[in-house]
């Protein structure tokens, strides 16, 4: 076969100290890149490809939960006092904690409890008829997203493998090293020489480049279209990892960006008096009652409307509407005299927050609805397919197969002080705040540095 050399061209620059920069770094991303893409690309691909189910989950969930999630339409609703006592009065043993009012009118309600042998974030979900009152079944119920089996099942598929927190391991690895990827494609694609059709080149493959060339023209063509997409799946995902999701909650606390929360005190009034529960401990207040007090607030539904988590605690109602234009307002409303004792608008919050919140339901695919989980299914399957080309191109490039030598090393003895320290630096902190990152960058370099030894002692071996 004959050999054939598919690495980026840098393209000729004006300026004679940023082409000796780039010169310099070129071979450094070059390496970054390549390791990269070997070594993390099976984490990204199982991300990927578990991100990719989970787009669909919501779709799926519909489908096979049909049964309990709809019901025939009615002519008029229950109160909610009596669907939560048909939902007591099948499951007994039962704690009820929340309700959620239908989102539709074909819609069921979904009384949530707490049932002693629950996995952890677990809770029962009993779903009635608000016409009739009949109870059409039991789910369990997962997270505040309220996935129900088939969703959860796939989102820990996701998270971490179904293997619990060490599982979790692999996805923060594969967020760490996504945007790294992204980036560094991305410069080594927009740097190379195209000629008059440089824009073109970028933009779209070239069909008429021969076998190694086209895939290398889709692969960065893929990735031009994807990158802000994937830098936008890596941020989001860092906010749920273990150790770099940690450093984001601290730095998000350090500088008052956190998620405001709704107060729920009891107040002096109440703890002074015990108002606010019966003689028998439950709430004075029905919970028809705090529906029209959430009501007079201009809350509207999909609601859940929260029990009270202690003697003299109020009742919370939330909007759960996380679908641009977004419902997320949610007030405190006394358990014993049903008045509204606080109120939060998430118009209130501040921007951090908001874009938290934005994120989050963006990366969950409920921003945009449909549509959301749409993008998130092309972005998925982009990666695939980046990543298959990859594979691709280096296992007809490897030198066994005569497709190029190695990507040189020691780039980084071309740089000046000037680049180099800034750069150690850099790599040090971004090392420090994404650990996984750090420690397998640093286990690349040990790879990168036995690989040198060895060439060069075959080198001296030859001589």
């Amino acid at each position: 076969m004959t050999s054939t050399d598919t690495r980026p061209t840098a393209g000729p620059d004006p300026s004679p100290s940023r082409a000796s920069a780039w010169t310099a770094l070129k071979p450094l991303i070059l390496r970054l890149h390549f390791y990269a893409g070997i070594l993390i690309a099976p984490f990204l691909l199982v991300a990927a490809s578990t991100g990719l189910l989970y787009a669909a989950s919501f779709q799926i969930e519909q489908v096979a939960h049909r049964h309990e999630l709809t019901v025939p339409v009615g002519e008029q609703r229950l109160p909610l006092t009596q669907q939560v006592a048909a939902a007591q009065a099948a499951r007994p043993d039962g704690k009820v904690t929340a309700v959620r009012t239908p989102e539709a009118a074909d819609a069921s309600t979904r009384v949530l409890m707490d049932v002693p042998g629950l996995p952890e974030s677990t809770q029962l979900a009993v779903f009635v008829d608000p016409y009739t009152g009949q109870v059409r079944g039991t789910l369990d119920s997962y997270g505040g997203s309220g996935a129900l089996p088939v969703r959860a099942w796939i989102s820990h598929l996701h998270r971490h493998l179904h293997l619990g927190e060490p599982g979790r391991l692999y996805s923060e690895l594969a967020a760490s090293w996504l945007w790294v990827v992204a980036l560094g494609g991305l410069t080594l694609w927009v740097t190379r020489r195209r000629g008059a059709r440089r824009l073109r080149g970028l933009l779209a493959p070239d069909r008429s480049l021969p076998g190694a060339r086209r895939r290398l023209s889709w692969h960065g063509s893929v990735g031009l279209w994807a990158v802000l997409g994937l830098l936008f799946l890596s941020a989001t995902g860092l906010t749920w990892s273990t150790y770099a999701g940690e450093n984001v909650g601290e730095v998000r606390t350090a500088l008052g960006w956190t998620t405001p929360a709704v107060t729920t005190s009891s107040g002096d009034h109440a703890a002074h008096t015990g108002e606010g529960v019966h003689r028998h401990g439950g709430p004075a207040v029905s919970v028809d009652q705090v529906a029209r007090a959430g009501a007079g607030e201009g809350l509207s539904g999909p609601l859940e409307i929260v029990w009270p988590a202690e003697p003299g605690a109020p009742y919370v109602i939330k909007e759960i509407d996380k679908t641009v234009p977004q419902r997320l307002d949610q007030v405190a409303v006394d358990a014993g005299s049903g008045q509204v004792t606080a109120v939060l608008r998430f118009s209130d919050y501040n921007l951090a927050a908001k874009l938290t919140q934005w994120g989050i339901d963006g990366h969950m695919g409920l921003l945009f609805g449909l549509a959301n989980q749409i993008v998130l299914m092309l972005l998925a399957a982009g990666a695939i397919t980046l990543i298959v080309l990859g594979y691709r191109m280096w296992w007809q490039r490897r030198p066994t197969r005569g497709f190029g030598e190695p990507y040189p090393r020691g780039g980084w003895h071309r740089l000046g002080w000037a680049v180099l320290v800034p750069l150690i630096l850099l790599v040090v902190a971004v090392g420090w705040f994404l650990p996984l990152m750090g420690l397998s960058l640093l286990a690349f370099l040990a790879v990168d540095v036995l690989l040198g030894l060895r060439a060069r002692a075959t080198q001296q071996e030859g001589a």
